[in-house]
């Protein structure tokens, strides 16, 4: 996607947010079902990151990314924690 396209994204979905050249200090991979859950740390952001896909990726572990995302929430042991829905990530 260009920048062009991403901000015509971010423009129509008021939601969405847009960051690049983040560091992922953590990358976690685990299957659920019939995909893979991936969840992400960044530098300097204390909220999870996760997505799915259909199979196993490398490591983004020390990689600068571009991410797309939602401010979602998640509710663990009857406690709500914020987390965000990664739209699109691509290494930067």
């Amino acid at each position: 996607m260009t920048k062009k396209t991403i901000k015509k994204l971010v423009d129509k979905h008021h939601d969405l947010v847009h960051s690049e050249s983040l560091k992922v200090s953590s990358h976690v991979q685990r299957e659920e079902d019939d995909w893979v859950l991936n969840t992400i740390m960044l530098e300097n952001v204390s909220v999870p990151f996760k997505y799915k896909r259909k199979k196993l990726y490398r490591s983004l572990k020390g990689q600068r990314v571009n991410v797309t995302y939602y401010p979602s929430k998640e509710t663990v042991a009857g406690f709500d924690i914020e987390i965000m829905s990664v739209v699109r990530i691509k290494i930067s």
